[in-house]
C-alpha cells in the first residue's frame, strides 16, 4: 500500500541501493554468469518445450542437448573467426601510414581543432601540460602502433576469462533448465497469501512469455542482418565476409552505440582494402541502410503489439551497465530493463515507474538505427 515516505526512509532507500550497485559491481564475475544464464534460458524456452513437451525427451537430455548445439555453434564461429581477426590485429600497425596518407586531406581542419584545443588548454593548466600534450600529438602514428598491438594482447590475454566466465554461464544455464521449474514452484509457495502467489505467478508468466518472445525476435532480425551484411561484404569484395557478418550480428544487440559502432568499423576496415575513399564509404552506407530498414520497419511491425521502452531511458541504461559490466552490461541492459519493468507494472508502489520506463503505445517504433528499444511487456 502507497504511504509518503519520510525523509529517513529516502535515504534508507538511497543507501540500500547504492550499496546493492556496489555489491553488483565487484562481484560482477560471480553475477555476470548468473545473469547471462537466465537471459539464455529465457531465450531457450521454445526449444525446451518443444523437446520436452512434445517430444517427451527428458529434462536434463534435452537441456543438455540445447547447450551442446549452441556450444558447438558458438565454438565453430569462434574459430572461423579467430584466424582472420588475428590476422587484422596483427597487420593493423603496418597499415597505418597508409590510412594517414589516404587521410592527409582531413589534417588540416584537425591541426586546427588540435590548436585550439591547446590554446584553450593554455588557459586552464600550466605549460607543462600543454607542452606533454603537444609531444603526444607529434607521436600519435608511433602511439597508434603500439595501441593496436596492446588492444591483440588485451584481447588473447583477456580470452581465458572468457572462457571461463562461459563455461560457469552454460553449467549454471543446465541447471536453469532442468531445475528452474521446481524453483519457482517453490518461490511461490513460499509467498504469504494468495494473492501474492498469484501476482509471482503473473509476474513469472508474462517474463517468460513476452522476454522470451522479445529476445527470440531480435535474435532471428540480428541473425539476418548478420546474413546480409556477410552478403554485401562479399560482393563489394571487402576481406573475410563472414568476420564482418558476425561482428555486425552481435552488435546489434546494444542499442544505438552498436550499430554506429559496425559503421566506423566498416568505414576504417573499407580504408585498409580499397584505394578509394568514396568506394571505402560503400560498405559503411549499406550497413546503415541495413540497420535503418532492420531497425525502423521490419522489427517495430513484428513487435507492434508490445510496448515501446523510453528511448532515452533506453540509452541511460545502456550507459550505466556498460560502466557496471563493461560490454556484457551493454548487451544486457534491454532485457534487464524489460524485466524491471514487468516488475514495476505488478507492483503497486512502483506502477508509476513502469508507466514512465514504457510511455504510450506507438503504431511505429522508436528504434534508432537497429537499437532494440522494443521489449516485452
Amino acid at each position: 500500500m502507497r504511504h509518503e515516505l519520510s525523509l529517513r526512509d529516502v535515504c534508507i532507500l538511497i543507501l540500500t541501493l547504492l550499496a546493492v550497485f556496489y555489491s553488483l559491481y565487484f562481484a560482477a564475475d560471480i553475477v555476470l554468469p548468473f545473469v547471462f544464464a537466465t537471459v539464455v534460458n529465457l531465450l531457450m524456452i521454445s526449444p525446451m518445450r518443444l523437446l520436452h513437451g512434445k517430444l517427451h525427451i527428458p529434462k536434463p537430455l534435452a537441456a543438455l542437448l540445447l547447450i551442446l548445439s549452441m556450444f558447438v555453434v558458438v565454438a565453430g564461429i569462434g574459430t572461423a573467426i579467430s584466424v582472420p581477426a588475428a590476422a587484422w590485429l596483427s597487420k593493423a600497425p603496418q597499415g597505418l601510414p597508409a590510412l594517414q596518407a589516404k587521410l592527409a586531406f582531413l589534417q588540416g581542419p584537425l591541426d586546427a581543432v588540435r590548436m585550439g584545443y591547446d590554446r584553450i588548454l593554455s588557459l586552464f593548466s600550466t605549460g607543462g601540460h600543454h607542452a606533454v600534450g603537444h609531444g603526444a600529438s607529434s607521436n600519435s602514428v608511433g602511439g597508434g602502433g603500439m595501441a593496436l598491438g596492446s588492444l591483440g594482447s588485451s584481447v588473447l590475454l583477456g580470452t581465458r576469462a572468457f572462457m571461463g566466465e562461459f563455461f560457469t554461464m552454460l553449467l549454471m544455464l543446465f541447471f536453469l533448465m532442468t531445475e528452474g521449474d521446481s524453483l519457482l514452484r517453490r518461490v511461490v509457495e513460499i509467498m504469504p497469501t494468495y494473492a501474492d502467489k498469484r501476482r509471482m505467478v503473473q509476474i513469472t508468466t508474462q517474463i517468460e512469455r513476452n522476454v522470451s518472445l522479445y529476445l527470440a525476435t531480435i535474435t532471428i532480425m540480428n541473425v539476418l542482418v548478420g546474413l546480409l551484411n556477410m552478403l554485401q561484404c562479399w560482393l563489394t569484395g571487402m576481406p573475410n565476409p563472414l568476420l564482418w557478418g558476425v561482428l555486425a550480428f552481435l552488435l546489434n544487440y546494444v542499442p544505438i552505440i552498436g550499430p554506429l559502432t559496425g559503421v566506423v568499423v566498416y568505414f576504417f576496415v573499407g580504408l585498409f582494402s580499397f584505394p578509394s575513399i568514396l568506394y571505402a564509404l560503400l560498405p559503411p552506407s549499406i550497413y546503415l541502410c541495413i540497420h535503418i530498414m532492420e531497425g525502423e520497419t521490419i522489427t517495430p511491425m513484428l513487435l507492434a503489439k508490445r510496448f515501446t521502452l523510453n528511448p532515452v531511458l533506453v540509452m541511460a541504461s545502456l550507459m550505466f551497465w556498460d560502466w557496471m559490466w563493461g560490454i556484457s552490461g551493454a548487451f544486457l541492459s534491454v532485457p534487464m530493463l524489460a524485466v524491471f519493468k514487468i516488475f514495476c507494472d505488478h507492483i503497486e508502489a512502483l506502477t508509476p515507474i513502469g508507466h514512465i520506463l514504457g510511455g504510450p503505445v506507438r503504431p511505429r517504433s522508436l528504434r534508432t538505427i537497429g537499437a532494440p528499444v522494443n521489449a516485452a511487456e
